[in-house]
């Protein structure tokens, strides 16, 4: 797993990519340090922070998060 920072709250997490499609993030703190985490309150809905996924989609792309070859 490799650690990703959000390029806007700064919140780090542990990601692995185990294809393209499938990533795995594992949260190395409360998910409240996360601003748009903490905002939603939608019931029934998998909370996601877009600024995160851009940050680890970022990282992906720099190969700083390696996506192994199937």
């Amino acid at each position: 797993m490799r650690p990703v920072s959000c390029s806007s709250c700064g919140t780090c997490v542990l990601v692995k990519k185990n294809s393209l499609a499938h990533t795995l993030v594992q949260w190395t703190t409360d998910t409240e340090q996360c601003v748009e985490l903490s905002r939603h309150a939608e019931p029934g809905l998998v909370p996601t922070c877009t600024r995160l996924r851009d940050s680890i989609e970022n990282s992906v792309r720099l190969g700083a998060v390696p996506v192994p070859d199937l």
